[in-house]
């Protein structure tokens, strides 16, 4: 069975409720990830046959208020895996970041990068504690980091939903073990380098 994968970022809750009320009546489908991001918006991840996700699709456009939105049929494998798990972080040469202004925009970007480029994928985050952007980690080798990012902005969409990217050469190996423990704000003193400054309280 061909799989596919829908992301739905509605303006309001009222609508998003809505939405997905509609689509598991009128659709088979899985609802992998629902809920309230920032700044008061509200996300709905299903995922299943093609035709059942196409269908749900359908339903929740027509609900209304939909601010961005993405269906993906044949997602990537890693990109589908992340969406409901943890991704486990590779040793790389290069690291790259992607934050974008909405989470399908950043499924967009993140599938056509990874079907293209052979690049890992290190951190997925979709709105919350992030002001409502989107968030990855890819990694990889310089130059094929780089073109997976280039891709991704390319996908992402051409109406300025791309927030701001960076890669990060030569990756400092405290960087890679930070990441890999995910990019929420946390107390990081553990990492700390032998020999490295403190601050004593």
């Amino acid at each position: 069975m061909r799989q596919a994968l829908a992301l739905l970022e509605f303006e309001y809750t009222a609508h998003g409720l809505l939405a997905v009320d509609g689509m598991l009546k009128n659709s088979p489908i899985a609802l992998l990830r629902c809920g309230t991001v920032h700044p008061g918006r509200y996300l709905a991840l299903v995922g299943g046959s093609v035709a059942s996700v196409e269908e749900a699709h359908r339903v929740a456009l027509a609900v209304g208020q939909v601010r961005d939105d993405v269906l993906l049929p044949d997602p990537h494998p890693a990109l589908a895996a992340a969406l409901t798990q943890r991704p486990e972080a590779r040793e790389s040469e290069a690291m790259g970041v992607f934050e974008t202004r909405s989470s399908p925009a950043l499924l967009r970007g993140l599938d056509a990068a990874l079907k293209a480029v052979p690049v890992d994928l290190a951190e997925l985050r979709l709105g919350d504690d992030l002001g409502g952007r989107g968030l990855a980690v890819l990694t990889g080798s310089l130059t094929d980091v780089t073109a997976a990012l280039d891709l991704a902005q390319a996908r992402a969409g051409d109406s300025g939903w791309t927030a701001a990217r960076s890669v990060l050469p030569r990756v400092e190996p405290l960087v890679r073990r930070i990441v890999a423990e995910g990019t929420h704000l946390r107390i990081c003193a553990r990492h700390a380098p032998e020999g490295a400054e403190t601050v004593e309280g």
